[in-house]
């Protein structure tokens, strides 16, 4: 398929896992990717692989954003699709939460999304595109001992649909894509991390054990989501719009007080 042929998106936190896998979908299908992120060493090993161009920044800075737009501007004098995917931070209880690392959390994940949405709109009211915001399940409900990462999955949902309602109109599509667990970099640290809570072999077993309760009874790859994204800011998805999408295996719709039975 060559659903984006000649087609331009900008991904940020395109370096590592989700937003990684996203590029190389996107340029399997002819399409062209500026990647952005904060650290130039991943973002050059993806460009290595699909073509993308690098813009080293901060997505929660509006220069740092400008410049991603005038790179697909100035290369392909257009720009289609917004992936927002950075994101990141807050961690731990609201009481044990200071206002610094409440503040990274902030910026890490809504910051990110509601700055590169902005610099992103008058490309995409010109040329009808898309934006997919990579929100989370804990968008939907509360982890333990996350409250500043709920909060702003929770907060990119609500971003998703006031994007959609105000510019609807002008022929810009938003979703939001909510992943369960995700086989990346980023999750392995959280795996490694109960391995030696639990005292289990292997992260392995901590994915086995995280996802247990899950109908699917495993963690998604980065190309599996990347797949519904592809899907999302394609021309087939053209009526779809205002949604929240989880690519979680089941596990949303999971009864927690049925387990034990």
């Amino acid at each position: 398929m060559e659903r984006y042929k000649d087609k331009v998106a900008i991904i940020t936190g395109g370096g590592t896992g989700i937003g990684a896998a996203v590029a190389e979908r996107l340029t399997g299908e002819g399409g062209h990717v500026i990647l952005m992120g904060r650290r130039r060493e991943p973002l050059e090993t993806v460009a290595e692989r699909c073509g993308g161009i690098v813009v080293c920044g901060d997505a929660s800075t509006g220069a740092d954003m400008d410049r991603a737009v005038a790179a697909a501007r100035e290369r392909f004098g257009r720009l289609d699709v917004l992936v927002a995917n950075a994101g990141g931070f807050g961690f731990g209880k609201l009481g044990e939460t200071g206002d610094d690392e409440w503040g990274r959390a902030v910026q890490a994940n809504l910051n990110t999304a509601m700055v590169a949405a902005r610099a992103c709109l008058p490309g995409l009211i010109e040329s009808g595109g898309s934006i997919a915001i990579m929100s989370s399940i804990a968008g939907l409900a509360a982890g333990p001992e996350a409250c500043g990462y709920v909060t702003m999955k929770h907060a990119l949902i609500g971003l998703t649909r006031s994007l959609t309602r105000d510019y609807g109109p002008k022929g810009v599509r938003c979703n939001a894509i909510c992943p369960g667990w995700v086989r990346t970099e980023m999750a392995d640290a959280e795996m490694a991390e109960l391995v030696e809570r639990r005292g289990l072999a292997s992260i392995d077993e901590a994915y086995d054990l995280v996802t247990r309760d899950v109908p699917l009874g495993r963690p998604a790859t980065a190309a599996e989501v990347a797949n519904v994204v592809a899907f999302l800011c394609s021309a087939e998805a053209s009526m779809v719009t205002g949604a929240t999408l989880t690519v979680d295996g089941g596990a949303t719709v999971v009864d927690v007080p049925t387990l034990a039975f």
